[in-house]
């Protein structure tokens, strides 16, 4: 990676102040050079006032707090200039169209951060968990993130590194130096410690469900039959008016979808059209979204009309959502006291978890927030409440695993070393993968355009 790279490091549009950031070795010299007053009174990590110049034109164009990182001392490892203008979009754009004539060039998406990590500021799982903590949508999610990007993940990781590499060493110098096997007790000792790295990782693994909820949040959908009160219970439970509630049956006819959150998890819940058989074209075509919105998601609040008996439609609804986590949520219960009747006539459906609520009163809401968080609620774990929130670094450590427990397995059949060794230095890749020293020019372009531009 050469070249000076800029590009604007706070959102599009107005603000108070906008930021642009340049890194590389000619950020300091077009930084002077746009700045003239300042000169060489650009000191590392002091703020310096002084007017935006165009050194072709002479025109000033804002004054700005400029300030200078020197290499190595910077986010990047590179010299960082960050030029703090007022934020209007039209100074920000000329500011920006002015430092790339001088030289610099537009940054690609978490250039800045890949720059970082390659020149030693950080490791990979730090670098993805600044993209976490800048996407993050609820405090827990962001606490995850800061816990990740102060390297609390690579340190837990680095014990087991060593402990791996340790084993390595010794079937390594045993294929090189020892004519005979091992002795017993050696090789005993080698399958226990894979037996207990292997139990490591996976019960690090195994924090990724609670991990995922914290990260991304869970997907709810409402189910039932035309007008049950879904709607009236969307609106209550995400504390607006956002879906219509008539006392026609199928109003909504299309998917509606809000986040709200559940005591620090973020919860996407969609209300869907009711679920019957229709000859109208478009509710018909609501009705397929309605089951494909609800086939994906991580639970289902299936509401019944607590006025009136269950219905065949009702049982029908029940059994084709069977594979799908549900709540059966009883509505309406300030308008009718037979609601105990409800569950009754649902007979072994009503082995779910049943909710009595009034979307009109708010009656039993508390309980149904608590229920729907209840079953997705991160478990106690043995490493500080830290869990592992990526897919990819889930899938590393499972392979990482996989690979351990087939070494084992190998050296339990008395399979010769160089076996062995295959499965224990794939497994050391995998780890390192996830930290980044092992992690392929293909895998690091696809991680850094997640990323934002400007970071």
């Amino acid at each position: 990676m050469s070249g000076t790279i800029a590009a604007l490091a706070t959102p599009s549009g107005r603000s108070g102040i906008g930021v642009i950031r340049l890194s590389g070795e000619n950020a300091r010299e077009i930084a002077e050079r746009i700045a003239p007053k300042a000169g060489s009174s650009l000191l590392p990590r002091r703020a310096k006032l002084a007017e935006i110049v165009d050194p072709q034109t002479g025109q000033t164009i804002d004054t700005a707090v400029i300030t200078y990182f020197q290499s190595p001392h910077s986010f990047t490892g590179e010299d960082v200039v960050e030029i703090s203008c007022h934020g209007s979009p039209v100074v920000l754009r000329q500011v920006l169209d002015l430092v790339l004539r001088l030289g610099a060039r537009p940054a690609s998406a978490g250039e800045f951060t890949l720059r970082a990590l390659a020149n030693g500021k950080l490791d990979l799982s730090e670098a993805e968990a600044i993209r976490d903590l800048i996407e993050a949508g609820t405090a827990a999610a962001a606490r995850q993130a800061i816990r990740q990007m102060r390297g609390e993940f690579s340190h837990r990781l680095s014990p087991i590194k060593e402990r791996l590499l340790d084993v390595i060493v010794i079937l390594e110098s045993s294929l090189e130096f020892v004519e005979d096997d091992l002795p017993t007790t050696a090789t005993e000792q080698i399958k226990s410690c894979l037996a207990d790295i292997e139990a490591e990782l996976r019960k690090f693994a195994a924090t990724f469900d609670s991990g995922r909820l914290v990260r991304d949040g869970i997907r709810v959908a409402l189910a039932g039959r035309p007008n049950v009160g879904k709607s009236s219970l969307f609106n209550a439970l995400i504390g607006d008016e956002r879906a219509i509630v008539t006392e026609i049956a199928g109003t909504t006819r299309d998917e509606i979808r809000e986040r709200f959150v559940i005591d620090d998890i973020a919860v996407y819940l969609t209300d869907t059209a009711g679920l019957r058989e229709t000859g109208d074209v478009v509710e018909k075509i609501g009705v397929e979204r309605s089951r494909r919105a609800i086939a994906d998601s991580d639970l289902c609040l299936v509401v019944i009309d607590a006025t009136e008996p269950v219905t065949e439609e009702d049982r029908a609804i029940l059994k084709s959502i069977e594979a799908i986590p549900c709540l059966i949520v009883i509505n309406k219960i300030d308008k009718s006291s037979d609601f105990d009747e409800r569950i009754s006539e649902l007979g072994d459906m009503a082995a779910s978890e049943v909710i009595k609520v009034s979307a009109l009163t708010g009656a039993g809401l508390d309980t149904l927030k608590a229920s729907i968080i209840g079953r997705f609620r991160p478990a106690e774990t043995d490493n500080d409440g830290f869990l592992v929130t990526d897919a990819r670094h889930y899938d590393l450590l499972i392979r990482a695993a996989e690979e351990i427990a087939h070494a084992n397995d190998a050296l339990s059949q008395k399979m010769s070393e160089e076996i062995v060794l295959v499965g224990l230095h794939n497994a050391l890749r995998y780890l390192g993968s996830i930290t980044g020293e092992t992690t392929t020019e293909d895998m690091l372009t696809r991680i850094f355009l997640t990323f934002c531009i400007g970071k």
